[in-house]
């Protein structure tokens, strides 16, 4: 895996070409997005734009960016997204109206703060504790459960050479920090903060790798979905140093939907684990490693899930490891998402054996429902055979908050049925295929084995 040095920081255009700042004016009590759109072409190359400390800026429209070159846009003020729902959602709906009519009838979604690409592009907060905030006000769209034209948050697409650091959100509402497209990204030193006081769980997502080349270090993400997910089209990405507090911890996926060709290779994560696809999807998720991840008082086990054991399969919720494929029973062909090459090494902690109903479980049964687990499960592999090669665990130390032991689902038919299937399929990979996961194979307590230790 390579990870370009190439971070260039926009500032270091200011010698060789000139450069410009332009301080974002601000009206008291009315929205200053229309004041930034209109200059915006005057800066959109070896220029800062600088949201002032001691300004909060009232961002009640979306800003969209010019496609930008050499370009710092620097939040030292304190940003604040309107607080009207339904004025937003009208708001939403018209935007995509007009420019995506074929989206009509879906569920409609806009980004707050969109860039359209370039290079040399830093998106930087400041280190400062009381400013430099972006508030989302996202707690009435969640104890809502509203989900229809709701805003994103940040989309950092198609940015050549970018620097997202410093950051700092406040409850926002949806998703955060979107990087389709962008290659060789370094996000650090940023915070996305939901205190966990809510009725409801957030569902605001940390940040969405779907570029190449992308290092993510020292974040702190506290909230209800996915601290990092990755997507398809995504490759050479490392997400380490950091903390993910009450989500969904660190996932590739969900991969395949609709039939949609997957690809995601070469993923390296120091925190959490999660892997999610759709059976009918076309592609390959391979080389995926989690690694020294320490976990306390998480409400569920680790996954592997292919099968018919969840009853409910979605989203699942675990902020350690999880595998699993969403949709019908897949036939054998190529045209489903395979896994194929997933370690999970190092993972140290405990686990809540307790009743537990979070905030996004609102059916029975849940959603994350696995039928006739016990609750103590530290791994679940439901797998169908032949769409899955090669997942291995290793140094895995787990105990229940109670003392009792911890338990695995696993069916060894089913592992090695898929791992056969792919002994002799032409494969570049760093592993041997092995039917050894790491643990006895089996629907009972979890007992390692020579190869998991």
């Amino acid at each position: 895996m390579w990870l370009s040095q190439l971070f260039v920081t926009t500032a270091c255009a200011s010698a060789a070409f000139g450069w410009n700042t332009f301080i974002v004016p601000h009206s008291p009590g009315q929205d200053d997005t229309p004041a930034l759109l209109k200059a915006l072409p005057d800066f959109a190359a070896n220029s800062s734009i600088v949201f002032k400390k001691g300004v909060t800026y009232n961002l009640f429209t979306p800003i969209s960016f010019p496609v930008l070159n050499n370009v710092e846009v620097v939040i030292e003020g304190n940003l604040t997204y309107p607080t009207d729902i339904p004025t937003v959602q009208e708001f939403s709906r018209a935007l995509v109206r007009f420019s995506r009519p074929m989206l009509l009838g879906a569920p409609l979604t806009t980004n707050r703060l969109h860039f359209n690409g370039g290079s040399n592009v830093t998106l930087r907060g400041t280190t400062d504790p009381n400013w430099g905030w972006i508030d989302g006000h996202g707690q009435a769209w969640w104890d809502g459960q509203i989900l229809d034209n709701r805003p994103h948050g940040i989309s950092f697409g198609k940015i050549t050479n970018g620097v997202i650091r410093d950051m700092k959100l406040w409850k926002p509402v949806a998703w955060n920090f979107a990087t389709s497209g962008s290659v060789n990204l370094h996000a650090f030193n940023n915070l996305g903060y939901d205190p966990i006081t809510q009725t409801r769980a957030s569902s605001f997502k940390g940040f969405s790798a779907g570029g190449t080349n992308m290092l993510f270090e020292r974040n702190f993400v506290q909230n209800g979905d996915d601290c990092l997910t990755v997507g398809s089209g995504a490759k050479d990405i490392v997400f380490k140093d950091s903390y993910c507090e009450g989500g969904h911890g660190l996932s590739i996926g969900s991969l395949g939907k609709d039939g949609q060709v997957a690809d995601v290779q070469n993923v390296l994560t120091l925190y959490g684990a999660r892997f999610k696809s759709w059976t009918g999807g076309n592609g390959l998720a391979r080389n995926i490693t989690w690694r020294n991840i320490a976990f306390h008082d998480v409400p569920f086990p680790f996954l592997a899930a292919t099968g018919t054991r969840m009853l409910r399969p979605r989203f699942f919720v675990v902020p350690h490891l999880i595998l699993f494929q969403t949709g019908p029973k897949p036939n054998t062909a190529s045209s489903n998402t395979h896994i194929q090459d997933f370690l999970f090494e190092n993972f140290v902690g405990d686990i809540r054996d307790v009743p537990y109903v979070e905030g996004s479980c609102v059916t029975d049964p849940c959603w994350y429902f696995v039928d006739n687990a016990t609750g103590k499960e530290v791994a679940i592999f439901d797998l169908y055979p032949n769409t899955t090669s090669n997942i291995r665990t290793k140094k895995i130390f787990a105990k229940t908050q109670t003392g009792a032991p911890v338990d695995v689902m696993c069916d060894p038919e089913i592992v090695r049925a898929s791992n056969d299937s792919h002994q002799n399929v032409n494969r570049e990979t760093p592993f041997q295929i092995t039917n050894d996961v790491g643990f006895k194979c089996w629907d009972g307590h979890f007992v390692p084995t020579a190869t998991g230790f």
